[in-house]
């Protein structure tokens, strides 16, 4: 392994570059890329987020993307097409941004990956590179080169570390670039495309490199689940969590990232990720009893949203109107997949409740997504707040703060309110006659 920082050389020339996908990975990526001075061309096979894309408006909420995107769009140096085949025709490089969802043992579904390897293998540059960008597990890359079959295409490794919310900043200030590969010189190459972000550089080997993002999201996991189960401490013994934890982020050794409780990770990659890592080490023979209890605590953490309604509804939602703000998985994003916001909602649907939700990135509609179909959907805050026994506040979108809390007093047929990501001020909202109950706050 090596490790030293990024740099490219002034002057320097520009690369050309694929990247097939343009999903939370695959459009940051393509348009940092751009913005670098690389020549990217990006590949979208759904029609429908094509035609956004090439009309300028972003198929996902990403905080700066929009401006991100327009400014490569303008200088020519990002462009969409809806054929893989036609974006690597010149390409130098390839980055594969497709998705691995997870299979039902919890290992990744590289099917893919696989297919789009397929679907390019005679149609790359002699010399090409072709790039795992997507979370794969261990010997992936190994998979891609058989796939592709060609001796005068190097595949590499250089994972992602992007926080959804927050791409932009992620690929244009990384805390680290990771390339792995057997072939040191393309490795070298790929590190190149970086080298404007004068981040920390660590070359290592393929499945070093595949490791270190599984590790990364694992040991984040664990952290979060180690952070609700103290505000579960917290509860019992009469402590207040928040300032526990910034006791605790103020060790240097520890810090402030992650160090917030709430009702549970999810989201694209934790979930996916921590169970796919825990089936690889199992696989191997090792078992992996830490990460397997951080994925218990999380199911546990869950749990105890869903008793804080009970209690707050007297012990049972069954017959309840609820009012639910937030449900994608963290706020300034609009992924839904795996959401633990989502997840409690449907299960106090489950319970007998009738839940009313809202989220800024939820537009009603006659025929809802089928994950939203058995909520009823609010095109506000203050309506999903109307005549319900209980408030749920799920994912922390920073608009709830500044509501009109006296409105939903008013609104409310009982005013409760369970916050599960300690957004609100509890004195505050107390002193308005409300009921309140955090995550590790008295």
């Amino acid at each position: 392994m090596t490790l030293r920082s990024g740099g490219r050389p002034p002057g320097s020339p520009a690369r050309r570059v694929a990247v097939i996908g343009a999903g939370y990975v695959g459009l940051p990526t393509a348009a940092t890329l751009a913005h670098f001075g690389h020549t990217v061309v990006l590949a979208e096979r759904e029609p429908a987020r094509l035609d956004a894309l090439r009309s300028g408006r972003m198929p996902i909420v990403e905080v700066g993307l929009d401006d991100l995107v327009a400014e490569g769009v303008a200088t020519g140096s990002l462009s969409f097409t809806g054929s893989a085949v036609e974006a690597v025709r010149g390409a130098e490089f390839v980055f594969l941004c497709v998705a691995t969802p997870q299979r039902s043992d919890g290992s990744a579904d590289l099917s893919f990956v696989e297919a789009a390897a397929k679907e390019i293998a005679t149609h790359l540059e002699p010399g090409a590179v072709v790039v795992n960008k997507s979370t794969v597990p261990v010997g992936s890359a190994t998979m891609v080169e058989q796939v592709i079959g060609r001796p005068d295409v190097s595949v590499v490794s250089n994972p992602e570390f992007l926080r959804e919310g927050t791409a932009v900043v992620d690929s244009l200030k990384p805390d680290r670039i990771v390339v792995g590969a057997d072939d040191a010189a393309a490795a070298a190459e790929v590190a190149g495309l970086f080298g404007a972000t004068g981040a920390p550089l660590i070359v290592t080997d393929a499945t070093t490199s595949e490791t270190i993002k599984y590790a990364s999201n694992a040991f984040l996991a664990t952290k979060l689940s180690f952070v609700n189960a103290l505000a579960g401490l917290c509860e019992e013994v009469g402590a207040d969590a928040r300032d526990v934890l910034l006791g605790l982020g103020y060790d240097k050794r520890i810090g402030f990232e992650f160090l917030k409780p709430g009702p549970g990770w999810g989201g694209s990659c934790l979930p996916k990720d921590t169970r796919a890592l825990l089936h690889i080490a199992r696989q191997a023979g090792y078992e992996f009893s830490l990460l397997a209890g951080a994925i218990a605590s999380n199911d546990e953490q869950l749990a105890r949203v869903v008793s804080k309604v009970e209690e707050a509804c007297g012990g049972s939602v069954d017959g309840a109107t609820l009012g639910v703000w937030g449900l994608t998985f963290k706020a300034n994003t609009d992924d839904r997949r795996d959401s633990p916001s989502l997840q409690i909602a449907r299960h106090l649907v489950a319970l007998g409740a009738r839940v009313q939700a809202f989220d800024p990135t939820v537009e009603p509609q006659p025929d809802p997504p089928e994950d939203l179909a058995d909520l009823g959907l609010c095109p506000d805050p203050y309506e999903a707040a109307a005549k319900a026994r209980a408030l749920v506040v799920l994912t922390e979108w920073d608009e709830f703060r500044w509501l009109d809390f006296s409105r939903v007093f008013s609104l409310m047929a009982r005013p409760a309110i369970v916050d599960a990501r300690n957004l609100l001020d509890p004195s505050a909202v107390r002193r308005m006659g409300f009921r309140y109950a955090g995550i590790g706050r008295q």
